[in-house]
This record gives structure tokens, C-alpha cells and sequence, in this order.
């Protein structure tokens, strides 16, 4: 066993435990571990211009992979830089884990350079934080971050101060194996109650949250069984596809109208994975509820019956035990149902006019975008228009759920890409959000991503100024002067593509998916959407 530094003890511990991605930027009070990282091979570093970047990237790969995600960067600023990213990952529960570098013990509390309060700064949202001020604390506290990230789906932080990452330091790597729990003990009497409760059922609904986002195939098996049609969350948008025969679409705020219509004429609920947002607007009625959060269940109100576990187990445990029920009309009510929805969806998609409206760019882009890609999402009018008019297919959505923080759609993009590198990504952004976040286009670029970025260039804070409108206000400080985001890209030598005519825009997305290199779609939309 020989000796190594405090900081090569860190990574190595953070590789058994299966990280593979470490976001950020490196500066002088986090060297010792920037240097680590680059002396060995299992993790990769992943430079980026803006610790929030970092932060988002680590969120967006969490929720992604259900892995770690870490983010590393300097005490003071770059601590503080990183914490809307960290909020994203802590109101969404993804797994993060963020690492900075501290000023060096001696001068720890008098406030020397780039010293800020950290443990007070972290503590207000971090489920563990710990500063690693003697090197015997290394890995117990590290395999502690990582387990509290893990096991509560929340952010962890540790602080190494400068000096403490260059000692000298012997120490045996603790396996992730035998420190998790089994989530997949599930109470049997309380599977047996829900049984009964669908057979009693006339009219049962399936919700489908981002907690069952891997079980679009049960979902699909127990809706054929009990005879009951299926809506996601805006987050789940895609669990299952959407032109699927039982889906009704999304509930809530950009959802359709038929899964309003069918959740308020069920008279039972069964929720797998749902947080009950206000945005889903869940209502008060007959409800099964499954999930892994126990805060989560019965949230809102009571409710029939809450399980706690994994949506997963619990499906197929439903799925043992349910039977399977008389043929019903619903499939054909549901079919006439959605024709309307289409053929409302096809009237609103205006192929003639310029510039291009949101509902046509995603008419198109549904035919246009793999039917396995990722899609990434920002936050803004791109977001209301895609929950509303984009049908999903095979397609995975990644988005900021609870923060709906502007600039997630390309960090995330990027994580994704890492992630999956064989899978096609695709950015959905609009001006704005896409411009508080553009400095790392280039990131994509220094990593040979090719993801394609969607910007929805309307030349206003186009949500905001709807808002106004609806509060009453006059219209202000929502214009906005961008650049020529086409030629960005190629500046940052990537490929960019303007479309300001209909019969552009299918033509420029096939572009850059043939580019193989990260891309960018800059389409002038309509900021006069109503």
C-alpha cells in the first residue's frame, strides 16, 4: 500500500463508487485534487467556463443515470457560483455531490482571501456537509457524502482545505458494495389492499411521475390488465410513448385537455412517482400512491392508500396479483379523443407563416428528432410549447423540474452527452435561457459532443412578458439583443444554421445531425404567441 496524497485517496475512493464524470473548473485552493484527477484514468475531468454550468451538468447527469453526480471548484467564488445548479439537483433529488477547495486550516475564520463561511453557505441546502480537516477523516467522510447522496437523492458537499490535499496519506479504499440499502422490500398487505381497491374500481387512471421513469413497460402491461388509460407529470412527458393507445398526455399546466378530462372522471387515482406539484395539479379524490420518498406520500392531502417503495417492485408486484378485466370501450373513446387533440395540434401548425411559430417548429421537430434521443429542455416559452405540442415517442426528457432554472437545457445537454455518447441530443432552449449559459457551447465543442441545440429566437423574454400581460403590467426590460447565434457557434468551432422560413427548418436540423460536431439551429419564432 503505497503512500498518496489526501486528494488521490479522494479520487480513487470516488471511482470505486462508481463515478465517472467530474464537472468544473480549477483554481488555486483546489489544485491538489485537479492534479489528482489528471494522474489517473477511471474519472474524467470535464472543464467548464462557469461553476453553475458544472453544477447543472452534475444535476442533469444524476437524474439521468441515477449515478453520483460531482462538481469540483474553488473556495469562495466558485463555491457560490455553483449553487443554482446544486439547488436544481437538491429540488429534483438527484444525487450530487459537490467538492471544493478551502483556504488552508491555519488561516480558516479570520477571513483571508477567497474565504467565505462555507459550512454556513452549504448547510442551508445540503443533506451532508463536511469539511475534511484532518487526513484520517478522508475516506470515512467521503463514502459518507457519497452514501447520503445516494440513499436521500439529495447534495452532499465536502471542503478540503489546500494544505490537507497534498499530505501524505495510507488508506484502503472502501467498496460501494454492502453500504446501500435494498429498496425493493415492499409491505405485501399493502399491495393486496390496492388490488382490491382497483377491482373495486369502475373507472381506475394511471399517473405516471418521473419516479417510475423506467417503468414505461409495466405501466404499459398494467394499464392493458386493469383497462385503464395513462398521464405523466410534465417531468415523466415520454415514460411511455405518447401516441401510445391508452396515453392521454400530460396533466397540468402544459398538459392536454383530455387528461383533465379522464382524471376528473376517475374514481380511482393510482400515482406512481409523483411529487404532486402544484404545476400537475393532482385533485383530491380515491388515490393509490406509490413512492420511494416517504414525504411524498400524501403530500398534499390524505389519501385511500399510500405504499412506500420502489414504483418498479411495486408494478411488478401489481402485476402478479391484479386480473385481468373485460373488454371496455375505452380504447376507441380514447382514440377519438386524440384525433381531436391532433387535429387541433395539426391547425395551429401554420407551415406559411414567418417568422416560424412554435406550434409548426414542433410539429416538425416530432418528426424530425430520433425516436431513442434525449432531449434536453430549457425553461421559458420553448418549455410551454414543447410540454404542449411535442408528442414523444421513444424520446427521454431531461429538464429542471421544481427550480425551472433558465440555462439548464445545454449543461444538461452536454452531461447527457457524456452520458450516452451513442444516443442523439438534442437542446431545446430559447434566447434567453440558452445566452446565460453560451459560454459553454465551447465545452461541447473541447469534448467533441455533437449535440444539437434548438434556439427558439424570439428576441424576448417571451414568458415574462406574458406574465406581465396576465398581472395587469405594461410590457418592459424583456427585449432582448442577441447575437448571431449561428455564427457563435462557428466561431466556437461548432456548425450553426439561421432559419427564418418554414421550409428551412427541417433541411437545417438534418444539417447538423450530419454534421457530427455540436450544433446550433437558430430558428426566428414568433414572440406574439397568443
Amino acid at each position: 500500500m503505497r503512500a498518496k496524497t489526501v486528494s488521490e485517496v479522494i479520487v480513487e475512493q470516488l471511482a470505486a463508487w462508481g463515478v465517472e464524470y467530474i464537472f468544473g473548473l480549477p483554481g488555486t485552493t483546489c489544485l491538489g485534487l485537479v492534479d489528482a484527477i489528471r494522474k489517473q484514468n477511471e474519472i474524467r475531468f470535464i472543464k467548464v467556463r462557469h461553476e453553475e454550468a458544472a453544477a447543472l451538468m452534475a444535476s442533469a447527469y444524476a437524474k439521468l443515470t441515477g449515478k453520483v453526480g460531482v462538481c469540483l471548484t474553488i473556495a469562495g467564488p466558485g463555491a457560490t457560483n455553483l449553487i443554482t445548479g446544486l439547488y436544481d439537483a437538491k429540488m429534483d433529488r438527484a444525487p450530487v455531490l459537490a467538492i471544493t477547495g478551502q483556504v488552508k486550516l491555519q488561516y480558516i475564520g479570520p477571513g483571508s482571501f477567497q474565504e467565505i463561511d462555507q459550512d454556513v453557505l452549504f448547510n442551508s441546502f445540503c443533506i451532508f456537509n463536511k469539511t475534511i480537516n484532518s487526513k484520517e477523516q478522508t475516506i470515512e467522510l467521503v463514502t459518507l457524502a457519497l452514501k447520503h447522496a445516494l440513499v436521500e437523492r439529495c447534495v452532499s458537499h465536502l471542503a478540503i482545505p489546500n494544505d490537507i490535499q497534498k499530505e501524505s496519506l495510507e488508506a484502503v479504499i472502501e467498496p460501494m458494495e454492502g453500504r446501500i440499502p435494498d429498496f425493493r422490500i415492499v409491505n405485501a398487505e399493502r399491495v393486496e389492499s390496492a388490488v382490491r381497491l382497483i377491482e373495486e374500481a369502475a373507472r381506475p387512471l394511471i399517473i405516471a411521475g418521473w419516479g417510475a421513469k423506467a417503468q414505461g413497460g409495466n405501466l404499459k402491461k398494467l394499464a392493458e390488465r386493469i383497462k385503464a388509460p395513462i398521464v405523466t407529470t410534465f417531468r415523466a412527458k415520454g415514460v411511455l410513448p405518447e401516441d401510445y393507445e391508452l396515453s392521454l398526455g400530460v396533466l397540468g399546466d402544459v398538459g392536454t385537455p383530455m387528461a383533465r378530462k379522464y382524471v376528473n372522471d376517475a374514481d380511482l387515482l393510482l400515482v406512481f412517482g409523483s411529487s404532486f406539484s402544484e404545476k400537475t395539479n393532482i385533485p383530491r379524490k380515491k388515490i393509490v400512491q406509490v413512492d420511494i420518498d416517504p414525504m411524498n406520500l400524501a403530500k398534499k392531502f390524505p389519501i385511500e392508500l399510500n405504499i412506500f417503495g420502489d414504483c418498479g417492485v411495486v408494478l411488478e408486484k401489481l402485476l402478479e396479483k391484479v386480473k385481468e378485466r373485460e373488454d371496455q370501450p375505452l380504447v376507441e373513446t380514447v382514440r377519438i379523443e386524440k384525433e381531436k387533440w391532433y387535429a387541433q395540434l395539426e391547425r395551429e401548425a401554420d407551415s406559411e407563416a414567418s417568422p416560424l411559430k412554435a406550434p409548426f417548429i414542433f410539429n416538425v421537430l416530432r418528426g424530425t428528432i430520433d425516436q431513442d434521443a434525449i432531449i434536453t429542455l430549457d425553461v421559458g416559452d420553448n418549455g410551454f410549447w414543447f410540454g404542449r405540442n411535442f408528442v414523444m415517442k421513444r424520446q427521454t426528457l431531461l429538464m429542471s423540474g421544481y427550480l425551472a432554472t433558465m440555462g439548464f437545457g445545454l449543461p444538461s445537454a452536454i452531461a447527457a452527452k457524456l452520458a450516452f455518447p451513442d444516443t442523439q441530443v438534442v437542446c431545446i432552449t430559447g434566447d434567453g435561457g440558452f445566452a446565460q449559459v453560451m459560454g459553454d457551447f465551447l465545452t461541447a465543442v473541447e469534448n467533441n459532443l455533437d449535440i444539437i441545440v434548438i434556439i427558439l429566437n424570439n428576441k424576448e423574454l417571451a414568458m415574462i412578458s406574458v406574465e406581465q400581460k396576465v398581472e395587469g403590467y405594461p410590457t418592459f426590460a424583456t427585449d432582448l439583443k442577441n447575437p448571431e447565434f449561428a455564427d457563435y457557434a462557428i466561431s466556437c468551432g461548432g456548425v450553426g444554421y439561421k432559419v427564418k422560413e418554414p421550409n428551412e427548418l427541417k433541411d437545417a436540423f438534418e444539417k447538423a445531425k450530419k454534421a457530427k460536431r455540436p450544433a446550433i439551429v437558430d430558428v426566428e419564432t414568433d414572440p406574439k404567441r397568443f
